[in-house]
């Protein structure tokens, strides 16, 4: 009987050990077949060499133990027929490698940053895993990259047609509902990315027909403390030529259109100005990514990209929302513009200066930075900060709107930095949690104006404390008329062939600030009454907080309602100016 029993015992043993085996290799086999779905070979098409299990080790020192096996979705029907559409394309791609990118599961498969309109292999299944709660950068590139082509399609239809205004901004809401809002809302009130606590830095750069772009770059990397620690996220409007209906562009000739330049006074000594045909617009991605001495950056990751034709530009803060999907789990967020130049270490300076706020980590570091011309030199001397101490309303403009300026400077002797009641949209520095509370809002194309009061407003709702830093660490290039450059609103009339066609469509965009913040002219009977109603589209996902009331706001600001011009007017705020407040 003994024997029976231990012979039952052994074959019961085998059974199992094979099963084990067995087992393990389909489980093998598995893990091979995900690092194929994540492991990019040098023409961006997927490859599937790797190992099947990987420790990672988060960039800056922050080590993560993090042993994956990545089963992949079934790819819809298309994915591997768009790979292969687009291999050849892809053969000229650099941004890629044979391997994952060190650092987080999410920043690979590494995207690439030219050429330009680069489409990113597999992209349906990218796009369908990031709204699954799988985000990866590529598949965040890939689902604004199909946004902005259909967006590119429908703007060529409506231009050839001579589509009004109320057609144009119903094609918009409408594209922004299917590609991304179910984004925004797939990742509501949590970060889209694990926030990595190594100190690093994610730049936001919005970037229209920007010639001063590789300086920037240059001089953000080669005054930092510590550049690898820098991560850029770049949106890149520009004129690349003529489009045609199959996609490819013509960068022949003199496509493009300069800004009005003055060429010369009329006989009463006033300017007189003109548009001219004028070349391509450089790209400041290309120049300073295939420079030798940068491209070590790009390739390792650092510079992520949108490319948006200018025909596709809806101003500043369309544009930030953009650049604000590049980011990738950096420990602080900084928005600017793309035409600065930066002091000494000014990375470190502001890490520090921010720590150095009462309210940290709940806490906004802005200011409007000082001016510099060509030939002063390119790098900043540090200079006394100014706080946003000053705002004012022009009540004869047709769109009357809160706007923001500098008061007092520090003296330094201030021990921290004081609170101000206003964000710059030019520059502020902040912790990236700032991206849960207040993501950009994707319904205010078209708005050059009402930005910076609607994100100084939703931020201290939020919780947000707002600061002046105590010294000037970066400069912006500030760039009147005179200087001819292009603005988006000039493309928004010829595009649509009406000059002023942009104050249309702002006009009625712009009720959805003025509603946010309390203007008498956008309450919501009003806003019914003009059938705007769609201009308020998802206020719950893009609007004010909850831990501070409107109402406290307009105090602490010193905003007041004037109903007989349906405005906002601004009152001294004394305590601002006194750094009185910490």
């Amino acid at each position: 009987m003994e024997k029976v029993v231990i012979g039952f015992i052994l074959v019961f043993m085998v059974v199992i050990v094979g099963a084990f085996i067995y087992q393990f290799t389909i489980l093998n086999n598995e893990d091979e077949n995900a690092n194929a779905s994540i492991s990019v070979s040098t023409n961006g098409v997927v490859s599937n060499n790797g190992n099947n299990e990987q420790a990672v080790a988060a960039v800056g020192g922050i080590r993560a133990n993090v042993m994956a096996r990545i089963k992949p979705d079934a790819a819809p029907p298309d994915a591997n027929a768009n790979a292969n559409a687009n291999a050849s394309a892809s053969a000229n791609a650099v941004g890629s490698s044979n391997e994952v990118i060190n650092g987080p599961p999410h920043l690979s498969p590494p995207v690439p940053y030219l050429p330009i309109f680069q489409k990113i292999p597999n992209a349906s299944t990218l796009i369908q895993q990031t709204l699954n709660g799988q985000p990866t950068i590529a598949g965040i590139t890939a689902l604004l990259q199909a946004y902005m082509e259909e967006f590119h399609t429908e703007n060529m239809i409506l231009a050839s047609s001579k589509a009004k205004a109320d057609k144009i901004l119903s094609s918009f809401y409408n594209l922004a509902r299917k590609h991304l809002t179910p984004f925004d809302k797939a990742y509501k009130n949590k970060p889209i990315f694990p926030i990595r606590e190594d100190e690093s830095i994610f730049l936001s750069l919005a970037s229209f027909r920007e010639h001063l772009l590789k300086d920037t770059l240059i001089y953000a990397y080669d005054n930092a403390k510590h550049p690898e620690k820098l991560f850029i996220g770049a949106v890149v409007q520009n004129c690349f030529g003529i489009v045609h209906e199959d996609g490819t562009i013509d960068a022949s000739g003199k496509p493009c259109k300069t800004g009005r330049q003055v060429i010369g006074k009329n006989d009463k000594g006033k300017d007189m100005t003109k548009v001219s045909d004028a070349p391509v617009d450089r790209n400041g991605i290309e120049e300073f990514c295939t420079d030798p001495k940068y491209k070590k950056y790009c390739d390792a990751g650092q510079v992520r990209v949108i490319y948006v034709h200018e025909t596709e530009s809806l101003g500043p803060a369309m544009a930030r929302y953009h650049a604000s999907k590049l980011w990738g789990g950096e420990t602080y967020y900084v928005q600017t513009d793309s035409h600065l130049q930066f002091a000494v270490e000014w990375d470190e300076k502001y890490r520090d200066e921010i720590k150095a706020a009462k309210s940290f980590p709940k806490a906004v570091l802005s200011s409007y930075p000082p001016g510099f011309s060509p030939g002063n030199g390119n790098t900043v001397r540090e200079s006394p900060g100014a706080r946003l101490c000053y705002c004012e309303t022009k009540v004869e403009d047709p769109n009357p709107i809160v706007r923001i300026n500098t008061g007092r400077s520090y003296d330094g002797t201030e021990p921290r930095p004081t609170q101000i009641p206003f964000i710059a949209a030019g520059f502020f520095f902040t912790r990236a949690e700032f991206l849960v509370d207040i993501p950009f809002d994707p319904f205010i194309p078209w708005c050059f104006m009402g930005e910076e009061i609607a994100l100084s407003m939703r931020a201290w709702t939020h919780g947000w404390d707002i600061y002046a830093p105590r010294k000037n660490l970066i400069a912006h290039q500030y760039r009147p008329g005179r200087m001819g450059l292009p603005k988006f609103w000039g493309s928004v009339g010829r595009l649509y062939g009406r000059p002023g066609m942009n104050n249309a469509l702002q006009g009625s965009v712009i009720k959805r600030i003025k509603h946010m913040v309390g203007y008498p002219d956008a309450t919501m009977e009003k806003i019914k009454m003009a059938n705007l109603e769609f201009t308020l589209e998802s206020l719950d996902l893009y609007g004010l907080g909850t831990t501070r009331t409107k109402e406290a706001y307009m105090e602490f600001a010193g905003l007041l309602v004037d109903e007989e011009h349906s405005a906002l007017q601004c009152k001294r705020i004394d305590w601002c100016n006194k750094g009185s407040l910490e």
